[in-house]
């Protein structure tokens, strides 16, 4: 007598003949990890978008975030296999861990663009007093900035070339974190710094001093890019190009709901108080104070190349990036269609 089978084990019989009937690319799609390092800034907005709106599992990935504290910490991440890709501000460092061949930037991130107030001038009010009051007045002042090499430090360089003063004559204090940066900027140990939104507003608030200007409005350039290693994209092509799909609908959203503007002023955009309540739970502050610094980010991911090449030329006059550092070299452009000002040849 033929004995049956539970209607339990039929049921998981059942399922995984059918894992079985699947074709090989959706069981291999289906089983894709990937881990990126983000920082908790408006920045990363797009891959908070992506991973929580399921972006990332429709391209057939399992993606982990993983935090950390300082933009240094990410593109480190990557190079030692700890991240499979990351996202965050280019920096001296990061050009220079690039020209060794452990990294390729392959999208965007956010950008300084005019009417985005992103990071902010700041002077004392003593200073202002003693007559520090447009951009044109840092030459010989005390300068706060968080790292030599860092944003804040190509920003103030800039600044420089349009303005008209010499960067050397600025005495830039890394002070390494934000808060040292207040604490400077209270204590009057120096003239300026460059400021995050959020802190420039605090700042302006409790009366420590005044904003003199906003960098996308004076200097717009490539702040941060979507890089992974070169050995991903060579073993693993399908994985990044899969991570970088989900990445843009993300960026797309983001641009969407917060990059509008109408004479100047933010428009809300499409699920903007869902997307603004996604990237505050990931940066863990109110979505009142994330609102008001929100970058702008080109949504289908596209650098501005020529912009990345003049970071790197500017970086080498201060000996502050090996000579041998390409641009060429440490940007793949498969990845995105429609990348802005690529340098010819």
């Amino acid at each position: 007598m033929k004995k049956s089978i539970p209607v339990a084990r039929r049921a998981l019989l059942a399922g995984a003949a059918a894992a079985l009937a699947l074709p090989a690319p959706a069981l291999a799609q289906a089983r894709a990890r990937a881990s990126v390092g983000v920082l908790r800034l408006s920045s990363s907005g797009p891959v908070f978008i992506a991973h929580e709106r399921g972006y990332f599992r429709e391209a057939g990935l399992d993606v982990e975030l993983k935090f950390f504290t300082a933009a240094q910490q990410v593109p480190v991440a990557v190079t030692s296999n700890d991240a499979d890709f990351g996202v965050t501000g280019l920096t001296a460092a990061f050009f220079n861990l690039a020209g060794r061949g452990a990294l390729k930037i392959v999208a965007a991130q956010s950008r300084e663009e005019p009417g985005y107030n992103l990071v902010a001038y700041m002077v004392t009010n003593a200073a202002h007093e003693r007559g520090f009051r447009s951009l044109r007045d840092f030459a010989g002042k005390r300068v706060g900035i968080t790292t030599t090499g860092s944003t804040f430090h190509y920003s103030l360089g800039l600044l420089a070339r349009k303005q008209g003063f010499d960067l050397a004559s600025v005495t830039l204090v890394p002070l390494q974190t934000l808060p040292n940066m207040q604490a400077a900027f209270r204590g009057g140990q120096v003239d300026a710094i460059l400021a995050p939104v959020t802190l420039a507003r605090a700042l302006e608030a409790d009366g420590s001093g005044r904003v003199l200007g906003w960098v996308g409005d004076e200097t717009p350039w490539q702040l941060g890019a979507l890089f992974t290693s070169p050995r991903a994209i060579e073993r693993n092509r399908a994985t990044v190009e899969r991570f970088v799909r989900g990445y843009v609908r993300g960026a797309a959203d983001f641009h969407a709901a917060f990059n509008a503007r109408d004479r100047g002023r933010p428009v809300q955009g499409p699920a903007y108080r869902e997307n603004l309540e996604i990237v505050a739970r990931a940066v863990q502050q109110t979505p009142e104070l994330v609102s008001v610094g929100l970058p702008y980010v080109d949504p289908e991911g596209r650098l501005d190349v020529g912009d990345i090449h003049n970071q790197i030329a500017f970086w080498q006059s201060l000996n502050l990036v090996g000579r041998e550092v390409s641009g060429r070299e440490i940007v793949d452009l498969s990845f995105v269609r429609g990348h802005t000002n690529v340098p010819r040849g």
